[in-house]
């Protein structure tokens, strides 16, 4: 079953290769979809995929590449709506 997931990761998660890190996560699952920082200094993503390959990269997003010390993971489940082919990062803030 495709699943679409729009995650908030927070903590120190800017400044530690988190969006390369999860980039590599998702196309070694064939996730797509995006990843970017905010300007309140968390990480957003959306993936879509399988429900275990999203899931997956879901529990990455949990602890996250060596550097980066996660608090808090928000998880919204959407629609899917297949509108990516590949996993890339998004650069610029958005709050």
């Amino acid at each position: 079953m495709t699943v679409r997931a729009h995650v908030f990761v927070s903590g120190r998660v800017q400044g530690v290769f988190f969006r390369s890190e999860t980039r590599y996560e998702a196309k070694r699952r064939n996730v797509a979809g995006w990843v970017r920082n905010t300007s309140d200094e968390r990480v957003e993503a959306v993936f879509e995929g399988e429900k275990e390959d999203v899931e997956k990269l879901i529990d990455f997003c949990r602890r996250g590449p060596s550097g980066a010390r996660v608090t808090k993971v928000d998880v919204r489940w959407e629609g899917y709506t297949g509108e990516f082919r590949d996993f890339k990062i998004r650069y610029g803030y958005r709050q």
